[in-house]
C-alpha cells in the first residue's frame, strides 16, 4: 500500500498529464490551428477575411458547447453510479481511453480541407476533451481522502501548481521542437521540426495531438501505481439505486444553500473561465494577427503566473479559505475582459494607438499573465471549496454535480459567444458576454458560507 505523501503526488501527477490538453490542444497549439485552417476554408468559400475570421470562431464555439453539454447530462449521472458501486479508478481508465484517442486523432487534420474535415477536426478534439473533463470528476473526487481537510487547499493548490508546471514544459517542448511557423515553417529555435515532420503540410503542428497522448500514457504511470481507492465494500451496480441517490442528493440542495448557491456560482464563473481558455487562442490569432509561435509564447507566460499562482493562492486558501481567493479571481478576470473587448490593433476603447507599435501585443500579455494568475488560483481554490461541501464517501456524486456546474454554463459561454460574434461579426464583442458571466458568478457568492458545510 502506498504511503499516504505518495498516494498525495500519485494524484498530483494526473493534473500533470492532463493539463496539456487544455494548454496544448485547447488553447495555444491547436485551438488557433483549427482557427486558421477554419478561416483558410470560408475564405475558399468566398467570405471576406473579417467574416471567414467570426465564421471559424463561431463553429469553434459550437463545438466546445456540444462537448461541455454532453458533459453536463452524463456527470452526475456517471458520478451518482461510481459513488454506488464504491468504484472510481476503473472509471478513470475508461475516460483515459477517450482522452488518448481523440488527441492522437487530430494528427490527420490537414491544411486545405474540406468541411468534413472540420467536422471530424472538431469531433476527435470533443472525443478527448469529454475524456479529460470525467477522468477529472473521478480524480477530484479522490481529494477528499488523501489529507485532513485544513490541508485541502495547499493540496489543490500544489496540485494545480504542478500540473501547470507539466503544462509549461510540455508547451516549451512544443515550441522548441515541433510546431512551426506558417509563414516560417521553423520552430522557436529556428530549425524545421523534429524526425522530418514535414512543415508545409503543418505536421510539427499537427503532431501537438499525438504529442499530448503520449505525454498522457507516460505520466498517468505514477497516478496508476501510487493512487488507491479507500478500502470499501465492493458493491453490484445498481442503476436505479444510483439515480435515486442522485435525486435525494438534488433535492436535499433546497436545504443546503450554501452548496446550492456555490453550484450555481461556479455554473457562470468557472465556464466563463474555461471560455476564455478556449478562445483566447483564437482571439490573439484572429484580432492581432499572431502567429501559433507568438501564442505558444503568450502561453508561457501564462502557464508560469497560473503555476505561482496556484501554489501561493493554494497557501492563502490554507490560511483564510477558499472563498476569499475565489472573489479577488474573479474581479481580476473582469477586469482583463474588459480589457480585451475594447482593444483593437490601433486602440484600446478610443485611446488611440500605434498598430505598427508593439504597445497592443504588450497589452495582451500582460492580459495572458493575469488571466494565468487568476484562472490558476481560482481553480484551485474552486476544487478546495467543493470539497468543504461533501465527504469521502458521495465525493464522486458532488464532483459530477460540480462538473455539470461547470459545464451547463461551458455549453451556455461557448454558445453565447458564438451568436455575439455572428451577431456583431467581431471576434472582440463576441468575447463580451463572458462579463456578465463572471458578474453573476460574484453576486451569487454573497450566500455561500466561507467554510462551507464544515463544522465552524
Amino acid at each position: 500500500m502506498a504511503s499516504a505523501r505518495k498516494r498525495i503526488w500519485g494524484w498530483y501527477f494526473f493534473d500533470w498529464a492532463s493539463q496539456p490538453y487544455n494548454t496544448l490542444l485547447l488553447t495555444f497549439i491547436f485551438g488557433p490551428y483549427f482557427a486558421e485552417i477554419a478561416r483558410g476554408y470560408y475564405m475558399g468559400e468566398g467570405l471576406e477575411p473579417e467574416a471567414a475570421k467570426a465564421a471559424a470562431q463561431a463553429y469553434w464555439g459550437w463545438g466546445l458547447a456540444i462537448a461541455s453539454l454532453s458533459i453536463a447530462v452524463l456527470a452526475p449521472i456517471l458520478g451518482a453510479i461510481a459513488d454506488g458501486t464504491g468504484r472510481r479508478l476503473i472509471w478513470v481508465w475508461v475516460f483515459s481511453a477517450f482522452y488518448v484517442i481523440g488527441s492522437m486523432g487530430l494528427w490527420w487534420v490537414a491544411p486545405g480541407g474540406d468541411a468534413g474535415m472540420l467536422f471530424w477536426a472538431v469531433c476527435l478534439f470533443g472525443i478527448g476533451f469529454i475524456g479529460m473533463e470525467f477522468a477529472t470528476i473521478f480524480t477530484n473526487a479522490l481529494m477528499p481522502s488523501l489529507t485532513q481537510a485544513d490541508d485541502l487547499g495547499a493540496v489543490s493548490g500544489s496540485g494545480f501548481a504542478f500540473g501547470y508546471l507539466g503544462g509549461l514544459l510540455a508547451l516549451i517542448l512544443m515550441l522548441l521542437f515541433f510546431a512551426e511557423g506558417a509563414d516560417s515553417g521553423k520552430t522557436l529555435l529556428g530549425t524545421e521540426p523534429l524526425f522530418g515532420l514535414d512543415p508545409e503540410a503543418r505536421e510539427g503542428t499537427r503532431a501537438v495531438g499525438p504529442f499530448a497522448a503520449i505525454w498522457y500514457v507516460v505520466f498517468m504511470i505514477p497516478f496508476f501505481l501510487w493512487v488507491k481507492e479507500p478500502r470499501t465494500d465492493a458493491r453490484p451496480l445498481h442503476v436505479g439505486r444510483a439515480f435515486a441517490s442522485l435525486r435525494d442528493l438534488l433535492r436535499s440542495l433546497r436545504f443546503r444553500t450554501s452548496l446550492a448557491a456555490y453550484l450555481a456560482s461556479s455554473l457562470f464563473y468557472r465556464d466563463a473561465l474555461n471560455a476564455l481558455y478556449g478562445f483566447g487562442g483564437v482571439y490573439a490569432s484572429g484580432v492581432l494577427g499572431w502567429s501559433i509561435i507568438q501564442i505558444g509564447i503568450f502561453g508561457i507566460v501564462g502557464a508560469v503566473t497560473a503555476m505561482v499562482a496556484a501554489f501561493i493562492g493554494g497557501r492563502a486558501d490554507k490560511a483564510f479559505g477558499p472563498k476569499p481567493v475565489i472573489i479577488t479571481s474573479i474581479i481580476v478576470l473582469i477586469c482583463v475582459c474588459g480589457v480585451i473587448v475594447g482593444m483593437t490593433r490601433e486602440s484600446l476603447w478610443g485611446f488611440a494607438m500605434d498598430p505598427a507599435s508593439g504597445l497592443p501585443d504588450q497589452i495582451f500579455f500582460a492580459c495572458g499573465a493575469l488571466i494565468g494568475a487568476a484562472g490558476g488560483s481560482l481553480q484551485a481554490a474552486s476544487r478546495t471549496m467543493m470539497a468543504r461541501h461533501t465527504s469521502p464517501d458521495r465525493a464522486t456524486e458532488a464532483f459530477g454535480l460540480y462538473a455539470l456546474s461547470g459545464k451547463v454554463a461551458s455549453f451556455m459561454a461557448p454558445a453565447l459567444i458564438a451568436l455575439a460574434t455572428m451577431a456583431s461579426g467581431s471576434q472582440r464583442i463576441g468575447i463580451a458576454p463572458l462579463i456578465l458571466l463572471f458578474l453573476i458568478g460574484l453576486v451569487l457568492l454573497f450566500w455561500v458560507k466561507p467554510k462551507g458545510e464544515m463544522p465552524a
